[in-house]
Order: structure tokens, then sequence, then C-alpha cells
């Protein structure tokens, strides 16, 4: 699996192009009646790597962050709450793969949000077990502690867009990239958690599922993110795409490039999928019709962006 997969939004993020674990939210929206209401679902996904057995997280509490509320402390009661968890929900990172799990319910205005924060437990002092941890292949014994900067007070902001619309199903991805969202302390020892290797992923309501992955670069040009978007191209050709979202570039190897994972429904016999890739300052990339199979990553390669 290539290092480092992102996720998109909206539609999808991509990270992972191997594993998902949707969460289950549904939302209604307050105020006005149903035409102001909105459904959201939420899901974790997650790429494997070649370093990590177990990467755990404990959930104390998940709240999303209208647009404009960025700055807004966790307590903020505008801020609403996705789902409470009296006892931490803990997931596996590593375990998850093309299945759905269930998170809980919200009840959310139709509208748009920049973020979904997760609130972590702490991990305990002393010598009591971590709860936010790492294991490593080479020693799947010793669980290595996970730095998460402000991941117990503010939580660990993952960015959106996202946008829930009323009266329909609006299914949202998180998605871990172990290769990037963990990085070493180095000399000193231990494991952070970083943010900004956590993406959201906004998608059609499914429950089976296969994915498009690929990796953006370029070595002419730096550019910083670029929009990831799929249609359908057959016997339906969407004008609105089924998944779409940002990813960021790191420099690697000589360009700056970025894996992307997007989620989508399997096709069929009459209808195929088409990436389009955007960034600023480069032309408009247009991928060749391409088939995916429910469970599985259908790789599309190395995109180079031509300016």
């Amino acid at each position: 699996m290539r290092n480092g997969t992102v996720a998109l939004k909206t539609i999808f993020v991509a990270v992972l192009a191997t594993a998902a674990t949707l969460v289950y939210l549904a939302g209604c929206g307050g105020g006005g009646g149903s035409a102001n209401k909105g459904t959201l679902k939420l899901s974790i996904t997650d790429k494997q790597s070649d370093d990590f057995a177990q990467l755990v997280i404990a959930i104390r509490e998940i709240r999303v962050v209208p647009a404009g509320r960025e700055s807004a402390s966790d307590d903020d009661p505008n801020l609403p709450v996705l789902a409470h968890f009296t006892t931490p929900k803990v997931v596996d990172i590593m375990q998850l793969q093309f299945i759905q799990t269930a998170l809980g319910e919200i009840v959310l205005p139709a509208g748009n949000y920049s973020q979904v924060r997760l609130i972590l437990e702490p991990n305990p002092t002393g010598q009591q077990q971590p709860v936010n941890y790492l294991t490593l292949r080479t020693d799947t014994s010793t669980k290595i502690p996970l730095t998460t900067p402000s991941g117990q007070q503010s939580g660990l902001k993952v960015l959106g867009p996202l946008e829930v619309k009323p009266g329909v199903i609006n299914a949202v991805m998180i998605d871990f990239d172990p290769n990037t969202a963990v990085v070493s302390r180095g000399n000193s020892g231990g494991y952070n958690l970083k943010p900004t290797g956590i993406r959201m992923i906004q998608t059609a309501d499914m429950v089976q599922f296969g994915s498009i992955i690929g990796n953006v670069s370029s070595s002419f040009q730096q550019w910083s993110s670029a929009t990831v978007t799929i249609k359908r191209r057959g016997s339906i050709n969407d004008t609105d795409p089924i998944a779409a979202g940002r990813i960021f570039s790191n420099y690697t190897s000589g360009s700056w490039q970025a894996p992307f994972s997007a989620f989508v429904p399997p096709t069929t016999q009459s209808v195929s999928y088409k990436a389009f890739i955007a960034a600023n300052g480069f032309r408009l990339y247009s991928s060749p019709a391409v088939t995916v199979v429910q469970g599985q990553a259908t790789d599309i390669g190395n995109i180079t962006l031509e300016p």
C-alpha cells in the first residue's frame, strides 16, 4: 500500500485504501422543520502500515464545528455533540476494514461545518497502561504511548469542509493515515499523533463500497493542496461528484506529492467512475474511466500535475 493515503471529503476523502470503518451517525437539524434538517453519518477509515501492528485511540466525545466557529472552545454550546461516551470508545485504527461500525447519532441543522473534533481520553500517568498507544510489528507486546497535543483539551481537529444538506443522508468518513498521522519523536522516543495526518471525507450513504486510490505529484512546481472529485460516467453522468475532498502535499523523494483514497459504491455494467484533480496553477486532470469492486481498492497510479 502506498505511503500516506489521504481522505477526501464530502464525499470522500481518501486515505486509506484498504481499511474503512463506517461510523454511523444519524442526525436531524434543529429549527424550522424537516426542510432544514439533515442526516449525518460519521465513519473512520485507515490505511494499513508496514510499521504498526496497532494504533489505538480512546474517544471520549465527538463534536461538529459550524463554519465560522473554528476558534470556539469545546464546551461552547454552539458546537453540536455528535457522540459522548461515558466509557471511552476504544478504536484500533489498524483493524478497520471495509465494514461499518456505529458511533452514535446527532441532530444537526443543515448547513456548512468546518471541523469534526475528536476529544480523547488522556493517557494515565505513572505506571498504568496507556489508552492511546501503538504497538510495532516488530514488538507487538509493548504499548508505546501516543502523545496527542490538544487531543484531550481542544480535541483532534479534523478539517472539512463538510456540508450537511437538508432532507438527504450526508455520509462522512474520518481518515487516519498512520504513515502521516503518526510521527516519531526521534531520539527522545515515543510518537505524536498529528492532526494534519487525519482527513475528513464526505460520501454517499452506503453499506458496501470499494475505493479509488492514487498518488498526486509534481516535481516541477510546488503545490500545497488539490481537490479530488469522483463522478459517475455511463448510464449516469454526474454533475455533482459522488465523492470529493481536499488533499495536502508533502515534499518527499524529490517531489511534492499526496496519496488519496475515495470510497465509492461498486460500479455496475453501465456505470464507471472518473477522477478529476484540480490544483491552482495546474491543468485539470481527468482519469480514464475505471471500475470499482466491493471491498477492494482500484489504483489509478501516479498522477503528475502539469503546470
